[in-house]
């Protein structure tokens, strides 16, 4: 299942198209092929999208639910990850007025809504509610299987939650089909599979099989393309994150792309981020378990620079391209080809 592209879409996003969790409407604004014409943020609504998030999409801002239906939408879509992905309590009223409205739902968070009996009840002919994070069936454990595929698989990780890996992920492999490669994007968290499809929710997966259902996963597509780009998620540096190395052990990468923040010097500030040199030598020891399985380089550093104007974020590039020796750029800002160029040396 994935974001109809005949389907009108309204996000919803309260206070957090300028915030910190909001990622998963921003994302979808910036790569859904889906026609979206409505944002929901009642502190931002009547603002310019493009002004405020550099997207350039010309969708308009409103209030609420309500607001938004002169654009006609057909689908509401829950946009924002928070941390432990619970829905706040004043996003209930925006819900229910959609449903009543004849509109469809899309949900990433951990709360499931399409089994709550008063949601249910509003529902019409037509109308659905798909909760993406769901565990999918007949998982078994890994067993290092990837290994033997002849496609190059590039796993993007990172120093932090929520610093762009989907993003990198996303701009590489729409770089790589520009080469004329057979390439695809397999997601591994909500915001990917509301985009791609086919993919796997991995926090929504128990932690024996999580390797096992990214390995199921690259094997269903690794015979058949050239260069697979699977999505990060997490950080072994983030006391919170289990995700990173069942991405490790199932996909069994031949690439790493390290994805960092600009700046940024500690995770939930209480943790504080290694030098990129160490970060990297981390990921590739991880990677290789010291010797069990084969040596996975990190061929290149995406640098997230959204949050500087682009002097400060050449400067900032410069500067780690230095420390760690190895290509570095902001891939949605100056494009991924200098990062695709050493995945196709590494």
């Amino acid at each position: 299942m994935r974001l109809a592209l005949n389907q009108r879409v309204a996000i919803l996003l309260h206070e957090q198209v300028k915030g910190t969790h909001g990622k998963t409407g921003l994302s979808l604004l910036r790569y859904s092929e889906a026609p979206i014409v409505a944002v929901i943020d009642r502190t931002c609504a009547g603002q310019s999208l493009s002004e405020l998030t550099r997207i350039k999409r010309d969708v308009p801002i409103v209030a609420s639910v309500a607001a938004a239906l002169q654009y006609e939408p057909q689908v509401l879509v829950i946009g924002i990850a928070p941390k432990g992905g619970i829905l706040p309590d004043d996003y209930w009223h925006d819900i229910k007025d959609a449903l009543i409205a004849g509109m469809s739902l899309v949900n990433g968070l951990h709360t499931p809504l399409a089994n709550i009996a008063d949601l249910k009840a509003l529902l019409k002919p037509g109308q659905l509610i798909w909760d993406v994070r769901k565990e999918p069936p007949n998982l078994s454990v890994a067993t290092g299987l990837a290994r033997t595929l002849p496609c190059r698989r590039v796993l993007t990780v990172g120093t932090d939650m929520a610093v762009g890996k989907m993003s990198t992920s996303l701009e590489l492999h729409w770089a790589s089909r520009l080469r004329n490669w057979r390439s695809k994007f397999l997601p591994t968290g909500q915001t990917g599979l509301m985009l791609e499809g086919d993919g796997v929710p991995l926090d929504a997966v128990r932690v024996d099989f999580a390797a096992g259902a990214v390995e199921q996963m690259v094997m269903r597509f690794g015979k058949n393309y050239d260069i697979l780009h699977i999505e990060g998620q997490g950080s072994l540096l983030h006391p919170g994150s289990t995700a990173t190395l069942p991405l490790i052990r199932g996909s069994q990468p031949t690439q790493m792309i390290l994805v960092h923040r600009a700046g940024q010097t500690h995770v939930m500030d209480n943790v504080p981020i290694p030098p990129l040199s160490e970060v990297i030598r981390l990921y590739e020891i991880v990677a290789s378990a010291g010797g069990a399985f084969a040596s996975v380089p990190v061929v290149g550093v995406a640098l997230n620079t959204g949050h500087l104007d682009e002097s400060a974020a050449k400067e900032a590039i410069a500067q780690v391209q230095s420390e760690t020796n190895l290509p570095c750029t902001d891939p949605i800002r100056f494009d991924a080809n200098l990062l695709l160029n050493a995945i196709v040396r590494g």
